[in-house]
């Protein structure tokens, strides 16, 4: 995989509020379709990103709306195909990232989708603690 600084499509410090995740969508549907993902696609990457950031702002964050989210945006290139790596960087609580999982999907109620969101519609999803605290989520998804 190649990445370098001019393979940065986007890097973002936005505040843990909800009334930003707009900016977040519209940055991320301009970098998704410039790579070469139809708007369908492009729209499910902004739906896996927009459930791992309202994820920081509410577990990591506890609702806080004045902490940072860090997010950064790069193209892929690997031989023949090309893609988005998405990573996010938070400042929260940390957790294993072997207990990060979504709920059973027989358990019917709203909410609690959301990893099961990102796992779906990205092709790699991977979190790590992040050694100054808080958490990273990294998600890539290849052009079809």
């Amino acid at each position: 995989m190649a990445s370098d600084d001019a393979d940065t499509l986007a890097d973002l410090r936005i505040p843990a509020d909800p009334d930003q995740l707009q900016r977040v969508r519209k940055a991320l549907m301009s970098a998704a379709t410039g790579v070469g993902f139809n708007a369908e696609d492009a729209g499910q990457i902004c739906l896996a990103i927009d459930e791992a950031l309202a994820n920081v702002i509410k577990h990591g964050y506890g609702g806080a709306c004045d902490r940072p989210i860090d997010m950064c945006i790069r193209r892929l290139e690997d031989g023949e195909r090309c893609g988005i790596h998405v990573s996010i960087r938070d400042f929260g609580r940390q957790v294993d990232p072997s207990d990060i999982c979504g709920r059973d999907l027989d358990d019917v109620r709203p909410g609690g989708l959301g990893v099961h969101i990102m796992r779906s519609v990205m092709d790699e999803v991977e979190y790590e603690r992040a050694a100054e605290g808080g958490m990273r989520v990294a998600m890539t998804k290849w052009v079809r």
